[in-house]
């Protein structure tokens, strides 16, 4: 019997041991881009978060108004302030500033007309001051002493400018200097002695630039003078520079032809330097100037030009003795596109000049390369834009340089001795649409089976034979990585895939996910990869004051194909999997106000709808075969149906809904496209069953009256236009974000209202609440409701009497209150629609998304008294008013995600599983069972103990049969 045992004893010591904790699968199977937006020129910078550390870190505050702190060594996100409130608010030409203070543990930011103090080391703020008007400038006051810098912000404030000197240390204002209001206010400028607040003086289009002078300590005005540029400045944005924070503060700008540069030295004098600009391989076409922003730093100036073809730099010199400025040396003339970034250390500047073929760096003083390191910067990466830099002396004549640039493919790399770092897909920011793609088949395979299916059947078969034959020499490569296929069933390494490479996967997780953004680029994720960028496209030209507003993406799966629409007509196609552009449509005269996907005898079509709710006639193959609902140009809801009498069809006019007198709609929601029901009932505990009311040609109307502080919802039939259901809110704050769902047989929406205790108004209290509607075709268990009997029915025709009502759900509703309020609502998906759904919801206060599960959302929890046997079986609770979000609910967990505009999911193969993704300013995707995960092992699972045990029990088996046996025939022998 020693046999036996030692080989069990052995088999068990293979297993390994017993784990106390189970691996969660946080930040797994989730991801996430954490942006900030395109780092602007004028904002972005390195800047030493501790007066005493030598370490710094790169600050920026983007097109989209977020403030950041990211590490230079490694590119992640050290904090980040968003300012401009929702995602979209804010663009290039809002005009935010950000400047370090020099010295100390500070930066200072301001955008409209908010000023605020940040630690620039843990991103806390440490004052804030709004003002009227809108913010023009920002600057850092310098002094002599050791005191705390302050701040001076200039404003405009109806057509009048202001400025005001704030206390670094609180925010306070000192003393307020009011311009005149026929001026237009364009910088401030300081050279420690004075204080320059430029002005365009003139007439709209033609402006002169009135320089006055101001008393640092009052603000009181010493002297003004005017210097005459009316051909040349037409607008504050022909104004090249205005250097701050200067020994020798100048104004420049260029004639219209760019053959000269016109330069002021501020509090010098009124006259003005007239500086030649050569030209470049041809005509001059931008012209930038770069300058230091340190008290200390030589008053040099480097004036960069472009043209079409390539790009040079002069470096002058400015005298504060005598008020002259000289050419000091030029740098040679490079082809294509370069640039050109200022840093300082003490009184010394330092160029830092980035091409396509190396990075160099040179000081202000003299023409001598001080460092040179050829680019590792491949043609794909983009063309460079701009970049801020940070150049350090090692030891003797030894230099490092490391610059932060964006390239034109909006993505913001850090090189380092022209090496790059890292790269942060900066352009992907800003998403205003994204749609689920699958990964296509084989294209090739696809077309093989679809010449098999239309083929003869002996035909069909021997090119199927030969089809498998020529597959034979996949074989040997199959039968190597069936190995390592093996081994990871079983230790396991994850479902979705990591390799790289993009095909599908048998659970249904490896998926793509198509993003248009407001600057016209798409982008292509692999959602089971981490959500890995596959490619990146731009489709339109989008000027810096406008952002592309997509109306709809439709992914033609079947082709691999992805159409974008934008608000003028505009639309671009392109390949799912490579992101090459198919199609481009230009904008045209033609605005539309959405799009919509239907069903037609000719397969499905993306129709566009007018800002009138107006569609064009369209061939009767291509007719929509269900109803469409459309809101009017003057906000009324109508529902169309395609007539295909003719030659032609074209839509008609079935009904129109028009809301109460003062209530304007605020939107209108639908069942998503994929929303299956896998029950038509709900058992209850006494084994009854409620029948749910199942109308997919239902739509939710949500209409808001400004003047009366109410919002009501409207249920309406899309066929009939009947109102099924409605409801109204007293007391509601229209500010505050009202949102909706519905899906199933209910509904959802959150507001801000007051505070209904039994049906009566609780005095003076009002809260963030989510009401949930359940429909029911009964109030009745085991009642199918007036067209229970009905095989069939219509919403025209509810039944055969005559002009008979409607049949109209039974509702139950409950109302909780919420601690925040709720900005965006969508509800998971699964394939079947057998595992519950769960709200998802965007939490804009606290940056997260929270999922609440359904059964804390039924309507029919009990209220004041705990659940009978019968009802804790369907699993009700106990109803209680207070919603909290458990940071168990947080598909987020601790990562705080952005701007987020919309949520929209997709089931994955296993039904357990709904995949999520998030879009805004921040990207994020997850994927959530609901249900738990009831068809797939977790990661936690022990495979290797599993398998080790059935190996166990087999040798054990195997060991043990035989001896078994010859005990059974030794017992019968015995016995005889």
């Amino acid at each position: 019997m020693r046999l036996p045992i030692t080989v069990l004893t052995l088999a068990l010591s293979l297993l390994p041991s017993s784990h106390a904790i189970f691996a969660d699968e946080a930040y797994s199977v989730d991801y996430q881009h954490e942006l900030l937006g395109l780092p602007q020129p004028q904002t972005t910078f390195f800047h030493r978060p501790r007066k005493d550390d030598k370490a710094t870190l790169l600050y920026t505050l983007s097109d989209l108004g977020v403030l950041g702190a990211v590490h230079p060594g490694t590119g992640k996100v050290v904090w980040r302030q968003l300012l401009a409130g929702e995602a979209g608010e804010y663009n290039a030409s809002s005009k935010g500033f950000l400047r370090p203070v020099e010295g100390e543990s500070t930066v200072v930011s301001a955008v409209g007309g908010r000023v605020d103090s940040w630690d620039a080391m843990s991103g806390r703020e440490r004052w804030g001051n709004l003002f009227a008007g809108t913010i023009k400038d920002l600057e850092v006051m310098e002094t002599t002493s050791g005191d705390v810098k302050d701040i001076l912000a200039l404003y405009d404030e109806d057509g009048k400018g202001v400025l005001r000197l704030l206390k670094g240390e609180s925010g306070n204002v000192k003393w307020e200097y009011h311009g005149e209001i026929t001026d237009v206010p364009l910088q401030v400028s300081t050279n420690v002695e004075k204080i320059f607040v430029i002005a365009l003086h003139g007439t709209t289009g033609a402006y002169n630039l009135k320089i006055t002078e101001l008393d640092p300590v009052t603000g009181k005005q010493i002297s003004e003078h005017t210097l005459r540029s009316l051909s040349d400045v037409h607008s504050p944005e022909d104004v090249l520079l205005v250097g701050a924070n200067s020994a020798a503060p100048i104004v420049a700008w260029t004639d219209k032809d760019f053959k000269n540069l016109k330069v002021n030295i501020l509090g010098r004098s009124a006259s003005i330097t007239s500086l030649p600009l050569a030209e470049a391989d041809g005509p001059i076409t931008k012209v930038e100037i770069h300058a230091p922003h340190l008290i200390q730093s030589l008053p040099h100036f480097l004036v960069h030009s472009h043209s079409a073809t390539s790009n040079r730099a002069d470096v002058y010199h400015i005298n504060p003795a005598s008020g002259t400025i000289a050419k000091e040396y030029e740098l040679p003339k490079l082809s294509g596109k370069g640039a050109i970034s200022v840093s300082s250390q003490a009184a010394n500047v330092y160029f830092t000049r980035l091409t396509e073929d190396e990075c160099i760096v040179v000081s202000s003083a003299s023409h001598g390369i001080l460092g040179r390191w050829p680019m590792r910067f491949t043609g794909k990466d983009g063309a460079l834009l701009h970049g801020a830099s940070e150049v350090v002396q090692r030891t003797g004549d030894t230099y490092a340089v490391r610059s932060a640039v964006l390239t034109s493919n909006d993505d913001w790399l850090l090189i380092r001795n022209g090496a790059v770092d890292w790269t942060r897909p900066e352009g992907l920011s800003g998403a205003v649409a994204a749609a689920w793609a699958e990964i296509p088949e084989s294209e090739n395979l696809a077309k093989t089976l679809e010449a098999e299916a239309h083929s003869n059947p002996l035909s069909a078969y021997i090119h199927r034979v030969n089809r498998h034959a020529h597959d034979l020499q996949y074989l040997p490569a199959y039968l190597q990585a069936l190995p390592k296929r093996l081994l990871t069933s079983i230790i396991g390494s994850g479902t979705a895939s990591q390799s790289g490479v993009l095909a599908r996967d048998s659970f249904g997780f490896n998926k793509l996910v198509i993003v248009a953004t407001v600057r016209g680029r798409v982008y292509g994720l692999n959602a089971g990869n981490q959500g890995f960028v596959l490619w990146s496209s731009k489709a339109f030209d989008i000027p810096s004051n406008e952002k592309w507003d997509v109306k709809g993406i439709w992914v033609e799966q079947s082709k691999g194909i992805a159409t974008i629409k934008g608000s003028k007509g505009e639309s671009v196609t392109v390949h799912v999997v490579t992101g090459n552009v198919l199609e481009t449509v230009a904008p045209g005269s033609d605005f539309i106000q959405s799009t919509v996907v239907v069903e037609t005898p000719s397969g499905a079509l993306f129709l566009p709808i007018s800002l009138d709710g107006n569609l064009d006639e369209v061939p009767v193959d291509q007719a929509p075969k269900d109803n469409l609902v459309v809101q009017g140009k003057d906000g009324e809801i109508k529902g169309l149906k395609f007539d295909t009498k003719g030659p032609g069809a074209s839509p008609v006019v079935l009904w129109t809904f028009q809301s109460g007198p003062g209530e304007k709609i605020l939107n209108v929601v639908s069942r998503p496209p994929h929303d299956p029901v896998a029950s038509i009932g709900k058992v209850l505990g006494d084994r009854t069953v409620l029948y749910k009311y199942l109308n997919p040609n239902v739509v939710l109307v949500t209409a808001v009256s400004e003047e009366s502080s109410y919002v009501a919802f409207y249920l309406i039939d899309s066929v009939s236009g009947d109102v099924l259901y409605s409801v109204t809110h007293e007391g509601v704050d229209i500010q505050q974000p009202i949102t909706s769902v519905l899906t199933e047989n209910w509904l959802a929406y959150s507001l801000w209202s007051d505070i209904l205790v039994t049906e009566a108004t609780l005095p003076g209290s009002k809260g963030y609440q989510i009401i949930v509607s359940e429909l029911f075709e009964s109030a009745v268990p085991n009642d199918r409701g007036p067209l229970g009997p009905t095989v069939n029915s219509s919403s025209i025709e509810p039944s055969d009497i005559p002009n008979a009502e409607p049949a109209l759900p039974y509702v139950i509703s409950q109302t909780f209150l919420i601690p925040e309020a709720i900005s965006h609502m969508s509800v998971s998906q699964t394939r079947q629609g057998i595992t519950t759904r769960q709200l998802v919801c965007t939490l804009a206060g606290s940056n997260a998304i929270v999922g609440i599960p359904r059964h804390i959302l039924d309507a029919r929890r009990p209220v004041g008294r705990a659940p009978t046997p019968a009802e804790m079986e369907e699993g009700l609770i106990q109803y209680h008013p207070v919603i909290e979000f458990d940071p168990k609910m947080a598909l987020t967990h601790k990562r705080e995600v952005i701007g987020i505009k919309d949520v929209i999911a997709t089931p994955a193969v296993l039904e357990s599983t709904s995949l999520l993704f998030a879009y805004g300013i921040d990207v994020f995707g997850t994927r959530v069972a609901p249900s738990a995960a009831f068809d797939i092992l977790g990661k936690s699972f022990n495979r290797l103990s599993l398998v080790a045990t059935v190996l166990a029990l087999w040798i054990g088996v195997f060991v043990l049969a035989p001896m078994t046996k010859r005990k059974q025939i030794n017992e019968r022998w015995a016995t005889q």
